[in-house]
Formats: C-alpha cells, structure tokens, sequence
C-alpha cells in the first residue's frame, strides 16, 4: 500500500550531512512506490509559537500568517513523517522545532503517524543525540497513535557532505525502501 511520506529537512544547510540523510530516505521510499514531499524548513517563513492561543478561539487558524498553515496541512495529512534534524546543542535546530511549536493549532489532528528520526553530529559519540532524540520522541508522545519506525544517527560528521562516505546513507535508503 502506498502511503504518504513527509520529510522535514531541519537542516538549515541546503546539501548539509541531515539533508543529504533525507535524500537518500527520499530516494528508497520512492523506489518502494510511496507519494513522498520533503520539506526544507528553513526555505519556509515560520515564525515561533507565541503562546496566545487564537488557535484555540479560531477553531485551529493561528494569529501568525506565514507558511505553517501549508506544512501543518501536510503533516496532518500525510502517513509518515520523517523529523531530521543536525544536533545543536544537544538538541534539534531552531528551524525544526518552531515547526513543531506550532503544530498547537491542530495538534489533535495530526495522529496516527508513523515517525522516523534523523539525526547528524559532529560529536564522535551517538550519544550525544539522546537530547535531539528525546525531543524527537516527546513530540510523537503527544500524537495519538504514533508509531517509532527507525532512526538513523550520524556521528562524526561535520563538514557538508561529508556524510556521503559514511554507511549512514545507505542506512537511510534502506530505512525509506522499507517505509
């Protein structure tokens, strides 16, 4: 059955090593005859949530116009969503989770998702995704029906591009062929 993929790029590099892992998901979802959209966050004008709650008052319109309205649609529409975002920190980028702030507006519609996670880092140690991770996970705690799929961790790879030499890109091809 063909589902639908959404692939939120967090990367604030264009061609950066998490963009490039999206890619390669991208790539075998395709193969695998799945409808799949990524998303380069960064490219899209979201700002933060400001904790006003018009969403609530509005029936899920939020107060600030700009593109989330569109990724939120697309979030809630899709089957799968993949969250990829470099550690900075400990944590995931800016970008990323004002995209995910803002899902507020609609948070119970988006549900029953499948979730996978990407993650890339210039620490040597895996370990030092945990955090990014965990807000990973925190979010899909909060998505009635969400199911982890997979997740590809990075280590050691800091420069653009130099995730390409690394089996981390295959790992992701094959984690979206088996999507």
């Amino acid at each position: 059955m063909s589902k639908n993929v959404l692939i939120l790029s967090g990367s604030p590099r264009k061609g950066g090593n998490s963009d490039l892992l999206c890619d390669a998901f991208m790539k075998g979802a395709i193969e695998s005859g799945h409808t799949v959209e990524k998303i380069r966050v960064s490219e899209k004008k979201i700002g933060y949530c400001r904790g006003c709650y018009y969403c609530k008052k509005s029936k899920g319109v939020c107060a600030i116009q700009d593109d989330m309205a569109d990724v939120l649609q697309k979030m809630i529409d899709a089957d799968v969503i993949v969250l990829a975002s470099p550690v900075y920190f400990y944590s995931i980028d800016a970008q990323l989770k004002a995209v995910i702030d803002r899902t507020v507006a609609r948070w119970l519609e988006v549900r029953n998702k499948e979730f996978y996670y990407i993650t890339t880092m210039a620490d040597e140690s895996p370990a030092s995704a945990d955090t990014t991770l965990a807000c990973f996970k925190g979010y899909a705690d909060c998505v009635e029906g969400a199911r982890e799929m997979g997740v590809i961790c990075a280590a050691n790879v800091y420069e653009k591009g130099t995730i390409q030499d690394t089996p981390a890109m295959q790992q992701a091809y094959e984690l979206g062929k088996a999507v």
